[in-house]
């Protein structure tokens, strides 16, 4: 039983992370900016990334940090800036300072190509920041992360039960199950692997926007018609969403961007030890489960 320190335990990832490490046995002091409801084998620390006092009580004592917390939306530069590189720096200066035997970061597949949105530019610089002052950290690059508790990627089930998913241009992309990479979390926390790791469900050659948009409609029940959506006008769109939607827009140009480049399949020789880890959710069966869980929730 190890003592872990988890960033960004309220969200998608970290939540689903909690419950997979209590049930591993191990114990947990989670970071939070509102109060949350008592919960046996976790403290919660208030605080948040820009709260030193926080950062050094989250981290005093505990065996390894598990650094989920970051932006994947924001107005602009300085709001990604903020959440995955200044954060991350905080996060990175704190476990230094208590000297945390174990740090590993969660990243994001967006890091390889850091020139194709603000976004990915800011999880490539906070791996960065990582690296070089903790040379034994891990840092994992998941690609698109589902499962039950998702709402980013809600919406595309709802468009797979309506019959019509519209698409970016032609590309291919991987695919992890959240409680795949929750696993893989708990073990490079107890593990003295380093360096960067993609991860994904290690379907070869990952998928096609067609064929992952076909499997959404199995998992739903329905036949879907697929629609390629040309560059151009999916930067129009998001545009369109950013003006209209605000700051509850999911497609912004900066993501847009993102989701128009042809090859987001993770590497086979930056995937982790198989000794060490192995997913054990394939992607049809998981998406069949969260659209069940979907439904069960009344979101679909």
């Amino acid at each position: 039983m190890s003592l872990l320190a988890i960033t960004g335990g309220t969200g998608f990832v970290g939540k689903r992370l909690i419950d997979r490490a209590l049930a591993a046995g191990h114990r947990i002091r989670a970071l939070t900016r509102r109060t949350q409801a008592a919960r046996e084998g976790v403290d919660w620390v208030s605080g948040a990334l820009d709260t030193p006092e926080a950062l050094a009580a989250l981290l005093a004592g505990v065996d390894a940090v598990i650094h989920v917390a970051g932006v994947v939306n924001a107005r602009d530069k300085a709001g990604f800036v903020a959440g995955n590189v200044t954060g991350t720096e905080a996060v990175v200066a704190a476990a230094k300072a208590a000297g945390t035997p174990r740090f590993v970061h969660v990243s994001s597949l967006s890091a390889r190509e850091p020139e194709l949105s603000t976004y990915g530019w800011s999880k490539a610089e906070g791996e960065a920041a990582v690296l070089a002052a903790l040379p034994d950290a891990a840092v994992v690059r998941p690609p698109a992360i589902y499962g039950p508790g998702d709402h980013e990627m809600l919406e595309l089930f709802r468009l797979a039960a309506r019959g019509v998913v519209p698409l970016p241009p032609p590309g291919r992309f991987s695919t992890i199950h959240v409680d795949d990479l929750a696993d893989l979390l708990l073990a490079l926390a107890s593990s003295d692997a380093a360096g960067l790791f993609e991860v994904d469900d290690e379907a070869p050659m990952g998928w096609s926007h067609v064929d992952f948009a076909r499997a959404l409609g199995r998992a739903v029940g329905r036949r879907v018609l697929t629609l390629s959506t040309p560059r151009a006008l999916l930067m129009l769109s998001a545009r369109i969403a950013r003006a209209v939607q605000g700051d509850r827009a999911k497609l912004t140009p900066d993501r847009a961007a993102y989701f128009s480049h042809p090859d987001w399949v993770v590497r086979a020789d930056r995937r982790p030890p198989p000794a060490l880890w192995r997913p054990a959710i394939a992607t049809e069966p998981g998406l069949a489960a969260t659209a069940k869980w979907y439904r069960a929730e009344g979101l679909l």
